[in-house]
């Protein structure tokens, strides 16, 4: 046996060297091409796992009062250089435009796809480009926005935020005007929001107008009138088109079930600036919120409070926010109605009255979270929260119960916060800044201080001073 061994090897071997093994290089697996859908599908779950998320990467709920936290108290002290949530939020944000930006390259691309379905698809992919650029603005400012995006730039000019807004609007017009209903757009499988019904992408784009329209209310007030009175009655309606991002089992599953219950964290609270306000209106939501402590009582603390706060002795989320499947809303009908509320106050051509959209904004909101039209009834009967007998100015009022009806939507919540500076912030103990109201440019592992230092420095002197006290420019009050 061992002469046979002797005289196969070498065979083998030879037959082993003088082969062409260069078919060995070719990437078999790898597809030629990336299909467009799937992309999206990745860009839309990327921005809502992040706007879902309460680890580091999201400690918005904390800035709004909604949540505060037993022990590590960096996100309820404002303290960024810990959390880097900022830096995090910043490149998460860029990522899922980049996602897009590709996305809308391969659709540029010769296909055989109808070309009404390209520009459909085209346009809700521009979308939600134009809903992620504006989170970025309104998160840190002036940000790069004509130059970024290109990978043989690495040095983006940061262009002004009012500028990006107002290119944000005409992009948004032409997306509009692109949408053609009788026709589809991505696959079911892959718009994973609207399972490409277009006509609920006209009722998104127009919800979204108005949302921008509204927060450049204080600066531009013809120009917000003019496209809030062309949207609204294209936008929302009812609960039917809300845009929703229902999660399923793990590894489909929302992210405060990893943040929550896989992490084994004890020290999500309720923050007292919410369920204090809540129990003195009595408000039918707080068990959707909340849990009651071990003694069958509402309780939260202040933020940053850590002297003698006990992890049973407090309200936690309730169980309903941190299970695998539960939704994610992006914007709803809930939004509309507060906004169509706020337009009617500013002299705005909508339909109805103030009172209405107010009154419906907030029943809806009670049903939403496991009340009855009952007790949204109950609650709308209270003389201070009954819209002509509650107290404060319209701002007040509407600032108020939008407040509370954004739980568990902190970048919405922040941003009507700033709009509307009420209600009033407490401030945290050991507070490491001012109110935050924007987030500071990312100064960790995102460095834009030393690696696009010239372009960092002219924004950070355009918007007065690269600090989380400093006002966006439509932050008049």
């Amino acid at each position: 046996m061992k002469n046979i061994f002797v005289f196969i090897l070498p065979v083998v071997l030879l037959g082993a060297c003088t082969k062409n093994i260069t078919r060995f290089n070719n990437a078999t697996k790898q597809p030629t091409t990336v299909p467009a859908g799937p992309v999206f599908t990745y860009a839309t779950r990327t921005l809502s796992d992040m706007l879902t998320d309460c680890s580091n990467n999201n400690s918005l709920r904390h800035i709004v009062e909604h949540w505060s936290q037993t022990i590590i108290q960096d996100a309820t002290v404002y303290n960024f250089n810990a959390t880097r949530m900022n830096d995090l939020w910043w490149n998460r944000m860029y990522i899922v435009l980049s996602n897009l930006h590709a996305c809308d390259s391969i659709l540029a691309s010769p296909t055989t796809i109808s070309p009404v379905i390209i520009k459909n698809q085209r346009a809700v992919t521009d979308i939600m480009a134009v809903y992620v650029w504006n989170i970025l603005v309104n998160s840190f400012g002036n940000v790069p926005y004509s130059q970024a995006l290109n990978y043989n730039n690495l040095f983006p000019k940061y262009d002004d935020a009012k500028t990006i807004q107002q290119d944000l609007e005409k992009r948004l017009t032409a997306d509009l005007a692109a949408l053609d209903p009788s026709s589809t757009s991505f696959a079911a499988s892959e718009d994973l929001i609207y399972n490409g019904k277009v006509s609920s992408w006209v009722a998104f784009g127009n919800s979204l107008m108005i949302k921008i329209a509204m927060t450049l209310a204080d600066v531009d007030a013809a120009k917000s009138k003019s496209l809030v009175e062309a949207a609204s009655p294209k936008a929302f309606q009812s609960s039917a088109t809300d845009a929703i991002w229902q999660y399923f089992a793990v590894p489909s599953n929302n992210p405060m079930y990893n943040a929550i219950v896989t992490s084994g964290r004890q020290d999500f609270i309720a923050c007292s600036t919410l369920i204090d306000t809540m129990k003195a209106y009595s408000d039918p939501r707080l068990p959707g919120f909340f849990t009651t402590n071990s003694a069958g009582q509402y309780q939260g603390t202040r933020l940053g409070e850590t002297n003698g706060v006990i992890f049973a002795n407090e309200s936690k989320p309730s169980a309903r926010l941190s299970l695998p499947n539960t939704p994610f809303t992006i914007m709803d009908d809930i939004d509309m109605e507060f906004y169509r509320a706020e337009a009617i106050e500013r002299g705005f051509n909508v339909a109805g009255s103030a009172e209405q959209h107010y009154d419906s904004a907030i029943a809806m909101s009670i049903r939403y979270w496991g009340g009855t039209q009952a007790n949204a009834l109950t609650y709308l009967a209270q003389p201070n929260v009954a819209y002509t007998t509650a107290p404060g100015t319209w701002q007040q009022k509407i600032g108020l119960q939008k407040w509370i009806a954004l739980y568990n939507r902190g970048m919405d919540a922040w941003t009507d916060l700033r709009r509307f500076d009420y209600p009033t912030m407490i401030p945290p103990i050991a507070a490491q800044s001012g109110f935050p109201n924007r987030l500071p440019y990312p100064s960790s592992t995102y460095n834009e201080q030393a690696l696009n230092g010239a372009n960092y420095t002219q924004a950070a002197a355009a918007i007065g001073g690269d600090k989380p006290e400093t006002k966006l420019y439509w932050d008049v009050h």
